[in-house]
C-alpha cells in the first residue's frame, strides 16, 4: 500500500542525527542524501525520507497524525526510544511498554522528533 513517508525538517543536520540514531538502533543504516538535500532512509523495502518544505515555508507536524515503525522486540523498542531520547526527541504518551489494545497485546514505544513529528514503534509478540 505504501510507497513512502516523507516528514518536513527545519534543521536537516539535527534530524540526521535523530533519524541515523533511532533507525539505527532498529538495525536501519543512515541516511543518504540526494541532490536537493533531501535524507532517504532506506530498509526492508520501505523508503522514509526527511526533507526542509519545497515551498520554503517553516516545516510543522501533523495534529493526530502518527507514523509507526516495527521492531523486532521490546527491547529493540527500548533501544530505539533512548536513541530518540538521546539525540533531540521528546517522549511522549505513555513509557515504553505493553498495552492491550483492539489488535491484542503490543509493545509501543512513542516520541516527538526534533521537528514535533509523533513517531511509535511497535512490537507484535508471538501468539
Amino acid at each position: 500500500m505504501f510507497s513512502h513517508v516523507m516528514v518536513g525538517t527545519n534543521d536537516v543536520e539535527k534530524s540526521k542525527a535523530f533519524y541515523d540514531a533511532t533507525f539505527g538502533a532498529l538495525g536501519g543504516k543512515p541516511a543518504r542524501a540526494d541532490e536537493k538535500g533531501r535524507l532517504l532512509y532506506m530498509n526492508n523495502g520501505g523508503l522514509f525520507m526527511v526533507t526542509p518544505p519545497i515551498d520554503g515555508k517553516e516545516a510543522c507536524h501533523a495534529n493526530g497524525g502518527t507514523i509507526g515503525f516495527a521492531a523486532a522486540s521490546p527491547e529493540q523498542a527500548d533501544a530505539w526510544h533512548a536513541a530518540g531520547v538521546a539525540n533531540g526527541g521528546i517522549a511522549c504518551e505513555d513509557p515504553p511498554g505493553y498495552r492491550q489494545g483492539s489488535f491484542g497485546q503490543l509493545y509501543l514505544a512513542y516520541l516527538r522528533d526534533p521537528d514535533g513529528n509523533k513517531l511509535c514503534v511497535l512490537h507484535r509478540p508471538a501468539a
